[in-house]
């Protein structure tokens, strides 16, 4: 089933509940640590993805190569993906790591292009690019945009000064997040590989719990106090990433990503930021400034034009093909006109001569 058939709203649920998680985690990030954060996101919500997958009577993994992918996927899209946002969200702000993580459709357009042969086209290039730029929008400071001419220009004369403004962009952990949006890039083109050997859910729910673990060593081997300054607040907050931010949310989104566009359904990501700057104004009392508006202008049009790229470019070859058919057949109405003008001509050559 195409992604075109699905209902619009599980198409957009995994995006919101992402958006929503990231405002749910704010408050968490500073009283506990981030590979505990990261394992807590990651292993009770693979036993609630399996256990949901068992109540379907879905099949689970059967053979070598099966477990040998969801391994991988595993090791990928959950403990590193998992291990590098945690550790990315302590050092760096959440406006610039949004902007890493959501770069990824990028990466999974282009790997979707070379593995599948996804065709994107003008219209899909066009969005991705719109997109980058709405998400860049909402999550660079806007202090940074409005100063980003002045300084590239000062760049181009001193190649010192461009490279300290790259530099800056990759200060206090963006480098882990953009390790992260390659992590779910990679992750999400595994996925099309570990469904041809396990179910979609029961694949997912095995790859959280395997890519959990790793993260839980991690945090009782580097980490202290990871739960002992953790209100009942935050474990709702937690509670709910876990929950509908990690297994309803990675359950959906991988669901659909075995069959259908990767291309297409990875654009939707643009929406996460957009989610979580909206939810973030309405809890948080986040304002949203002109620029960020702008971005979320953005933002929907690129998803529009990702999304509807075979419509549109249908249309515009139907539009120039009707165009080409006019033209042959006025190209094929030349000659009666002309034998009709010159039938004209002739019988008034005639009547003259009488």
């Amino acid at each position: 089933m195409s992604l075109k058939s699905r209902s619009p709203f599980l198409l957009i649920a995994p995006f919101f509940l992402w958006g929503t998680a990231m405002v749910a985690m704010k408050g968490v990030i500073p009283n506990t640590t981030p590979f505990f954060m990261a394992g807590v996101r990651l292993l009770p919500a693979g036993i609630l993805v399996l256990l949901a997958a068992i109540w379907m009577k879905r099949s689970q993994p059967q053979g070598w190569a099966a477990w040998l992918w969801i391994s991988f996927f595993a090791l990928v899209d959950g403990a590193l993906f998992q291990g590098f946002l945690a550790q990315g969200l302590v050092r760096t702000g959440a406006g610039l790591g949004s902007v890493m993580i959501d770069s990824q459709p990028l990466a999974v357009a282009l790997m979707a292009l070379w593995l599948f042969g996804e065709k994107i086209g003008v219209w899909g290039w066009l969005g991705l690019a719109i997109g980058v730029c709405g998400i860049s929008l909402l999550g660079l400071p806007e202090e940074f945009i409005l100063s980003a001419g002045s300084r590239l220009g000062e760049a181009f004369v001193d190649i010192g000064s461009f490279a300290d403004l790259l530099a800056g962009l990759f200060d206090n952990g963006q480098w882990l997040m953009l390790l992260a949006a390659l992590s779910m890039a990679v992750g999400t083109i595994l996925s099309r590989y570990v469904c041809q050997y396990a179910d979609p859910i029961s694949a997912t729910g095995w790859h959280m719990i395997l890519g959990g673990l790793p993260l839980f060593g991690l945090s009782s081997q580097l980490e202290t106090d990871q739960w002992t300054n953790l209100s009942a607040a935050n474990w709702v907050s937690l509670s709910y990433s876990t929950i509908f931010g990690s297994a309803i949310a990675y359950g959906l989104f991988f669901y659909f990503a075995a069959s259908g566009s990767l291309t297409s359904l990875s654009s939707l990501t643009f929406l996460t930021p957009v989610f979580a700057l909206l939810f973030g104004n309405l809890f948080l009392a986040e304002v949203l400034s002109p620029i960020q508006w702008i971005g979320v202008a953005l933002t929907l049009i690129s998803i529009y034009l990702i999304n509807q790229r075979d419509v549109l470019s249908g249309s515009i070859s139907e539009s120039i093909e009707e165009v080409q058919g006019n033209i042959a057949e006025n190209r094929q109405m030349l000659p009666q006109a002309d034998s009709n003008l010159s039938e004209i001509t002739t019988i008034s050559d005639s009547n003259l001569d009488r």
